[in-house]
């Protein structure tokens, strides 16, 4: 089928999924779950097709991370769907109301957009998650992963349509888009009028792309150039495991940091031990001439440097001179997802959240809380770095949008 075909089916789908009550929804995301497990041995051998071809085509390590899955993965992710089931129904959901003088009753409530176009990049995560979450929130959904996880996404795709269909609901709730060809996106990105939204997730490419040429409306997903600054009355000790945690606990996620900025006060006693933290971890650090001075392992920083995304064991890290330096820093570099400041000066940690402009800003935790799941929304479409109606981790209402009710008696203007 071409994509205008996949789209109108999805349109039909979508009139039925807007008026489906949440028992009939909860019910299709637990058949989903038990559908994945069940058939996990299937899902990990197209996977493992997947990443053997990734590794032959000299797919970077980060990048298959992000494709791998193992019996674990396939579980967490039939269990995040279990965890949305358990999330309260955003549809129908009264925003504001209010009676008016002349006594009309006026309610604003949440419905579904209709239909939700997903392009992403090498996540097979990514598919369950889009398809739960626009499932849960009455949308369909059309999946355009990348090909490098095609036999992945295939393989997930056709578990859950069949679980949605055997839940009673129109398996082209979820339909998966060709990735053999690039033709599939341009066919999506001109889908306006039958496609509501469309919701690009992966790198700066990928986004530029999708924001500068679709007419369908996007709500755009960020990159994540994050940053952790230590302030002059930072906690050493604290710092020092806040900026590990933050480059190391996982290296391929948006919410990873990717640079570091050292006040110069507190230099001495905290790059040393983090340096050596890095080290230990297996990060490279680009560094400016006043970090260099603490390791001879730190490579030059360039610009390039502190504006990448790196998504690797790499960290930019400068030394500045006040937080009025971090911060003009972090406007020049940053790209609005996720910033933090470790300190324990109040006056500090309030001058920074309100100078940074950011979807989320972190006072002495680090940068990887930022994602639905540890903000308690449940699974998360992406981390929105736009300031439309959706910023920050986007969870069920930012799946939705509103229309008005307006009951009255007779009432003529």
């Amino acid at each position: 089928m071409s994509v205008v075909e996949q789209a109108q089916r999805a349109r039909t789908a979508a009139a039925e999924l807007a008026v489906a009550t949440r028992s009939v929804k909860d019910a299709a995301l637990h058949a989903m779950a038990d559908a994945l497990v069940a058939r996990t041995p299937e899902i990990l051998a197209a996977n493992g097709a997947d990443l053997a071809a990734g590794r032959e085509g000299g797919l970077n390590a980060a990048v298959l991370d992000r494709l791998a899955l193992d019996t674990g993965r396939v579980a967490d992710i039939a269990d995040a769907l279990r965890q949305m089931a358990a999330l309260p129904d955003p549809i129908g959901e009264v925003v504001r109301g209010s009676t008016l003088p002349n006594g009309l009753e006026l309610r604003q409530v949440r419905v579904p957009f209709g239909v939700v176009g997903i392009v992403y990049e090498a996540r097979p995560n990514v598919t369950v998650d889009a398809a739960g979450i626009c499932l849960k929130s009455g949308n369909a959904v059309l999946l355009r992963g990348s090909s490098s996880a095609a036999q992945s996404n295939a393989a997930l795709v056709a578990v859950l349509r069949d679980a949605v269909a055997g839940a009673g609901l129109p398996a082209d709730s979820v339909q998966l888009l060709d990735a053999t060809t690039r033709d599939s996106v341009k066919e999506l990105m001109r889908a306006r009028g039958l496609v509501d939204v469309l919701i690009p997730r992966g790198g700066a490419a990928l986004i530029r792309t999708v924001v500068e040429e679709s007419t369908v409306p996007v709500i755009e997903t960020g990159v994540g150039n994050c940053h952790v600054y230590v302030d002059a009355a930072a906690d050493v000790s604290k710092a020092v495991a806040i900026a590990l945690n933050a480059k190391t606990q996982r290296l391929s996620t948006c919410n990873t940091a990717e640079s570091l900025l050292v006040h110069a006060a507190v230099a001495d006693a905290f790059l040393p031990p983090a340096l050596a933290a890095l080290a230990a971890a297996g990060v490279t650090v680009h560094g400016c001439p006043e970090v260099a001075r603490y390791s001879a392992a730190v490579l030059p920083a360039t610009d390039e440097d502190y504006a990448t995304e790196y998504l690797s064991a790499d960290i930019s890290v400068a030394v500045v001179d006040s937080l009025d330096a971090a911060v003009t820093h972090i406007r020049r570099y940053g790209t609005g997802h996720t910033e933090a400041i470790v300190t324990d000066s109040q006056p500090a940690a309030r001058e920074f959240v309100a100078r940074v402009d950011a979807a989320a800003v972190m006072v002495n935790a680090s940068t990887r809380f930022t994602d639905g799941g540890e903000f308690g929304f449940g699974a998360e479409i992406g981390i929105s770095t736009q300031k439309l109606h959706a910023r920050g981790p986007m969870g069920l209402p930012e799946l939705t949008s509103t229309k008005y009710v307006v009951t009255g008696d007779g009432q003529l203007r």
